[in-house]
């Protein structure tokens, strides 16, 4: 492990608990097609792998369904409006955007949310201007295809094997390890940790309050 040259960070459950909102969007897209709405821990496990998955599985119907795409179209208005209305920052979120900024890190972003919903919520949390890329769902090929994280850290002149990848998802991991950047897992976001674990980070933080001290020490110590 070596200092990173870029960093590229996931979004929900990762820098921004976000939990309530989207629950509050899938809901409103449920209830305009008749279903009745869900628990927020419902709805937060259908969560990783985009919006439109997200739909289809709070529907219990394909992603193809015209139904589905009724309810999608929905949450997409709805969520692209309430995008931050009660998303707070989760744990050492800021430090670890500092700590990068200090270290002379160059900040990428990649998620799967739309870019409707990730540029509003990225201004509530007055972050935009810190990432010099970002990538969102309907760009490209969405996590854990690694075409995202090559996406994010091309334009910075940097290789995805100089580049760290920080996430809470195995999406995040997956995306990360197939692109050949090295992965750090942020336990407490909306994966479970077995899952996460599952699939392989080089290594597991238990929220980003650790992440500072882990690139400080980076460089200096060898890691698994």
């Amino acid at each position: 492990m070596t200092l990173p040259k870029a960093v590229v960070f996931d979004l929900d459950g990762t820098l921004a608990d976000t939990r309530l909102d989207i629950a509050a969007a899938c809901n409103h897209a449920l209830t305009s097609v008749g279903r009745q709405a869900k628990t927020v821990d419902e709805v937060v496990a259908f969560v990783g792998d985009g919006s439109r998955v997200l739909v289809a599985r709070a529907l219990g119907l394909p992603e193809d369904d015209a139904v589905t795409a009724t309810a999608f179209a929905s949450f997409s208005a709805y969520y692209a409006a309430h995008a931050a209305d009660h998303a707070t920052w989760m744990r050492g979120a800021r430090e670890a955007l500092e700590a990068c900024e200090h270290a002379g890190v160059q900040l990428a972003l990649a998620t799967n949310k739309p870019r409707s919903a990730t540029l509003p919520l990225l201004d509530a949390l007055g972050i935009t201007a810190r990432f010099k890329v970002v990538v969102a769902g309907g760009d490209g090929p969405l996590k854990p295809d690694p075409a995202s994280i090559r996406a994010a850290v091309g334009p910075l002149g940097v290789p995805p094997e100089a580049a760290w990848v920080v996430g809470d998802g195995p999406q995040d991991i997956g995306a990360g390890r197939a692109a050949g950047a090295w992965t750090v897992a942020v336990l407490g976001g909306f994966a479970q940790e077995a899952a996460l674990r599952e699939a392989g980070p080089h290594y597991v933080l238990e929220s980003l309050a650790g992440f500072a001290a882990l690139l400080r020490a980076s460089g200096t110590t060898e890691w698994a």
